[in-house]
């Protein structure tokens, strides 16, 4: 029964005095600086089904005493409802982590996190070998540990479970790469999350070299040392199942001596706070989701005809995309640009186009400017922000001013529309007085009807 106590425990057994902390609503359990003599507290959490243990230095149980479970214990395990555990701030030594892993195989738990760690040493994982588990999603966040690579033998004996692995996140940890060998162990992977670490381009092709990560279909590479566009584009060639890539906050440039094409299976795509001043190409053919966001675009002239969300916020663009180059879109948002006034005569035609977003953008007020977003916001098109964030720039006397509160009328603002039809009543009129003139001289009988 030891062993099921170190378990519960999470690693925690702490010298310091400590309990947990049950929110029976959210059915999640808390636990703090738990010691030998605060035992008791964790019972309180056998019915939560998220767990954490936070705090402490674990290498003096380095030699605890670990058996083989007995059927009691074994079935107390797995009557548990808990299906994720945190582990926050702990010195955890591999080789205690590696004995007692093993055991969550007799639980429910399907998501593991650990949370400002330091891993220590290196695990003995050849009990691992041959071994299931039910843990499907993995997150590292901030820890500290030996580096990855020279270490595929032991990921080759966690390999049972790792190729039935889910969800997989190391981030915030300093990784500078993630070895061929041990992507390939992750066969029906599905999504990788590799935010705020390392990486630069070189590392990358190796990384996703042939046979890894066959399965993945998403891939967070969010702020790295990444540098060329072209040179990330030749790395992921290989993720056939590709679908949504996140290169957002790296530092990207062309880089025409890396010519390439993105895996065709790609949809979406977020290239927001990368630097970029030029819309870079090529850009996967059938996206559905491009996110450019947070960038010094000055103009955005591509073509995408499966488009459906377009995300262009806080960029330098001086007017809106034509819209006619995505016929499928349905969202768009133009959040804090320089743009003056909406495509209106564009945006009417695509009926699909649910979901605008506009806010912060200096408007020109005569006319287009503010008939365009009124008659979007009374549509219901317009997204959050109006009408308190949307207001004139211009002309002057409107500077300030509410986009909805400016006067919109047909005489003021479409003349055309008004002019034109007068015109023809005046022509119309005049040939119809000439017509009664003529006719009104001697011989002639035909009668004269007044307009």
């Amino acid at each position: 029964m030891n062993v099921a106590v170190l378990l519960l425990l999470g690693l925690g057994l702490l010298e310091a005095e400590g309990r947990c902390f049950f929110n029976r609503t959210q059915e999640h359990c808390v636990c703090y600086n738990l010691s030998q003599e605060s035992i008791t507290s964790i019972i309180q959490c056998l019915p939560a089904s998220v767990v954490e243990f936070w705090g402490g230095d674990l290498e003096q149980y380095v030699a605890f005493p670990i058996s083989d479970l007995d059927p009691s214990a074994i079935e107390m395990l797995g009557s548990l409802v808990i299906r994720k555990i945190i582990f926050g701030g702990l010195l955890v030594p591999e080789i205690l982590l590696a004995r007692v892993l093993r055991f969550f195989s007799y639980t429910k738990v399907q998501e593991l996190v650990f949370k400002s760690c330091i891993f220590e040493g290196r695990g003995d994982w050849d009990e691992m070998a041959g071994q299931n588990l039910p843990i499907l999603s993995l997150h590292f966040h901030n820890v500290t540990s030996a580096p990855l690579t020279g270490r595929e033998q032991g990921f080759s004996n966690l390999s049972r479970w790792l190729e039935t692995l889910q969800e997989l996140a190391v981030t915030g940890s300093h990784v500078t790469s993630l070895p061929c060998g041990i992507g390939r162990v992750f066969r029906d992977l599905r999504s990788l999350d590799v935010a705020q670490n390392s990486l630069e381009d070189e590392s990358l092709i190796p990384a996703f070299c042939k046979g890894a990560f066959p399965q993945l279909q998403v891939l967070s590479l969010q702020h790295n040392n990444l540098t060329s566009y072209h040179s990330v584009c030749k790395s992921v060639q290989l993720l056939h199942e590709l679908q949504h890539l996140d290169l957002s906050q790296n530092k990207l440039m062309a880089d025409p001596s890396y010519p390439c094409q993105w895996p065709v299976s790609l949809r979406i795509f977020n290239l927001s706070d990368t630097g970029l001043d030029e819309v870079l190409t090529p850009l996967p053919p059938g996206l559905e989701v491009l996110d450019m966001s947070c960038n010094h675009l000055h103009a955005v002239d591509i073509s995408l005809s499966s488009l459906k969300k377009l995300f262009l916020s806080q960029n330098m663009l001086q007017a809106a995309p034509s819209i006619m180059n995505y016929p499928m879109l349905d969202t768009l948002h133009l959040d804090n640009n320089l743009i003056t006034e909406l495509p209106w005569d564009e945006v009417k035609l695509l009926g699909h186009l649910r979901n605008v977003a506009a806010a912060g953008n200096p408007y020109n007020c005569l006319c287009s400017g503010a008939g365009a977003l009124q008659a979007l916001a009374g549509m219901g098109q317009l997204g959050q922000g109006w009408p308190e964030e949307y207001t004139c720039h211009s002309p002057p006397h409107y500077q300030g001013r509410l986009v909805k509160d400016v006067p919109v009328s047909v005489l003021q603002c479409n003349s055309a529309a008004v002019i034109a039809p007068v015109c023809i009543a005046l022509t119309l009129l005049g040939v119809a007085g000439a017509v009664c003139l003529v006719r009104s001289r001697p011989g002639l009988v035909w009668p004269c009807h007044k307009a």
